[in-house]
């Protein structure tokens, strides 16, 4: 059942929460810059993000040079939100703009979630849980990673869960439908939607949604994308120890269930993905018919291949941050009422908040914004300003081949890409960093190799190693694909 309508937000309580709202704005972004300062950004993501949003800017499809070239990232995944962000960058056309616009999704879902908590925890409880929210770890983890498409789902989830709270079916469907446009698997979150729809009794509605969900996954996955797609194909099946595809995966979990709930807990990265979701939240939201939402994206990660899906210390975990906390809420809210724990409305959150704080100051693994709070990451070091030096020396409007940490320092003014990602005939310009393992993309080269590569293509150094950096050049003349990539 709808909650009842609470009262109107008094100019104080308004007050309160655009402070809240405003701080962690200023926290977000300036962690933003401080690792752009220190070229500690990347090429995955913020690159790639920026070379998309910046020829959405020029009115051009997303050619991504970072990932290939003539890659056109709808055919990587399926994220045409991202267009909307490319009047930012007719105010400022910089990859440090992205972190702005994160900052601004992510302390906007505090709004939804003060108002889903007020009617039941009072003006400080539901305050405190936004600040918890805020600072949570998931929400960390994105800002550190700079920018990631899921950023635009957090606060349409968020805003999905207060208008089932309202009532305002409708305007579920509505924003649910919206989440195809953030990512071609959002269209499985659309039927866990619908599941939800149901525990309301809104049936037709959620057949709707339902149908919607799954009919655009189907036309995503198997016709936009592949239509993008430079291998023709959607390439993003990753979960083999489920089967070869996602018939033989459909079968396999009917038939094994209790081998594919071990697949769910077989590492200790998901055990502790498993503990850090819940265990903070005292397991609640399991209680809660809103964990649901988020059972696709937590379950999708779990069962890929890729271990990196399975630490959380990435970005994929934001969007789950208010789905977990305001399933807490709810269950919470239902037992205050039952019991009568008052007291609980304003300790529960105040224990979450600080739970964060505590790991933002001494856990920055966890909760890396603390490096930026406790001045970590304030000054700079020789490296840095040897890879200033570096980038300096690459003249605009060329193909360069670069080390991860230095490709968003040149994404504005370069047509910039990978060690060895962009073919051989394109570049003129390469920097070689050896103090890094490896180079960066999705097969990287090792400094030793990228050097052989260079010599092999007949590049030369041009500077001396300035702290492991090495800047190299070949002359052959400026492809057009190099000099008209920024041009409108």
């Amino acid at each position: 059942m709808p909650t009842k309508t609470p009262a109107k937000m008094t100019r104080p309580q308004k007050l309160h929460l655009g402070l809240a709202m405003a701080l962690a704005g200023v926290l977000y972004v300036a962690h933003a810059f401080l690792k752009f300062k220190n070229y500690e950004s990347r090429g995955y993501d913020l690159g790639i993000f920026d070379q998309a949003v910046r020829q959405y800017a020029l009115f051009k499809p997303p050619i991504v040079p970072i990932k290939g070239v003539d890659f056109n990232l709808l055919g990587d995944h399926f994220h045409p939100i991202l267009a909307l962000l490319a009047p930012l960058y007719w105010i400022w056309d910089d990859p440090r703009m992205l972190g702005i616009a994160l900052a601004a999704l992510l302390v906007s879902t505090a709004i939804p979630v003060y108002l889903f908590t007020r009617p039941r925890f009072g003006h400080l409880g539901a305050l405190l849980t936004a600040c918890a929210l805020l600072l949570w770890w998931p929400f960390q983890s994105i800002v550190n990673w700079e920018f990631h498409e899921v950023a635009f789902g957090v606060p349409i989830m968020a805003w999905i869960i207060w208008a089932f709270d309202r009532g305002r079916y409708w305007l579920v469907v509505g924003l649910a439908s919206s989440l195809l446009l953030v990512r071609e698997d959002m269209g499985i979150t659309m039927v866990a939607v619908g599941i939800v729809l149901l525990f309301h009794k809104q049936w037709a509605k959620a057949g709707l949604t339902m149908a919607i969900g799954l009919a655009g996954y189907v036309v995503v996955t198997s016709y936009l994308i592949p239509l993008f797609s430079p291998a023709g194909a959607f390439t993003y099946w990753q979960y083999t120890a489920l089967g070869a595809s996602a018939g033989a995966a459909i079968v396999f979990l009917a038939t094994h269930p209790f081998q594919s709930i071990g697949i769910l807990f077989n590492h200790q990265l998901k055990l502790l993905l498993w503990l850090l979701s819940f265990l903070p939240l005292a397991l609640l939201p399991l209680a809660s018919p809103y964990v649901i939402l988020g059972a696709p994206l937590l379950l999708s990660r779990l069962f890929n291949d890729r271990l990196n899906t399975w630490a959380p210390v990435y970005q994929y975990d934001a969007i789950m941050a208010p789905i977990l906390i305001l399933s807490a809420v709810h269950v919470l809210g239902k037992l205050i009422d039952r019991y009568g724990w008052t007291r609980i409305k304003v300790i529960a959150p105040a224990y979450l908040l600080a739970f964060a704080l505590v790991g933002t100051l001494f856990f920055h693994s966890i909760f890396p914004l603390g490096r930026t709070l406790t001045g970590a990451n304030w000054s700079t070091s020789e490296l840095v300003a040897a890879k200033e030096r570096a980038v300096e020396m690459i003249p605009d409007g060329v193909c360069v081949e670069s080390a991860d940490t230095l490709v968003p320092h040149l994404t504005d003014r370069t047509y910039v890409g990978m060690m060895g990602d962009i073919g051989t005939d394109l570049s003129s310009w390469m920097i070689i960093d050896f103090n890094e393992q490896e180079m960066g993309g999705w097969d990287p080269l090792l400094p030793p190799q990228a050097l052989r590569r260079a010599e092999a293509l007949g590049f030369k150094q041009v500077a001396p190693i300035d702290h492991g950096i090495m800047v190299l050049h070949r002359d052959i003349p400026v492809d057009p694909v190099c000099s008209d990539y920024l041009k409108r």
